[in-house]
């Protein structure tokens, strides 16, 4: 999806790329959080087994549904065993791979951020 995002022009901040080894973890997590405008959550099970044992997925989750805009991508799983876990993200409008491609949804995604164009900062991905 990152691939796919910064391929279509949408500035993503991802914390498995873009924190350099070395530097504090949790930190550059808020940083990026910090300075992100819209955050997006590809669900998958993994993500849902990590969110369900409170970790960093978890905490990065909490932050970003106190967003304005947060939206979920559901990847090999669905909205009922994400519901299970996180009712409020599950509430969230999003989309769905079973429905549409990868690229398709980068390019939803991209006309959705490309509305907002007068800000700067990145996109925040979690997963």
């Amino acid at each position: 999806m990152h691939d796919l995002l910064d391929a279509e022009g949408v500035s993503v901040w991802f914390s498995e790329k873009d924190i350099v080894l070395g530097q504090p973890f949790m930190r550059e997590i808020d940083r990026g959080l910090a300075r992100s405008r819209t955050g997006l959550v590809l669900v998958t099970p993994a993500l849902l087994k990590r969110v369900d044992r409170r970790g960093v997925s978890d905490k990065e989750l909490s932050e970003l549904l106190a967003r304005d805009l947060l939206l979920p991508v559901v990847h090999e799983t669905t909205y009922d065993e994400l519901r299970k876990v996180s009712p409020l993200l599950a509430s969230r409008n999003g989309l769905n791979t079973a429905d549409d491609s990868m690229a398709d949804i980068a390019n939803k995604i991209a006309e959705l951020v490309s509305v907002e164009d007068d800000l700067t900062a990145p996109l925040t991905s979690a997963n």
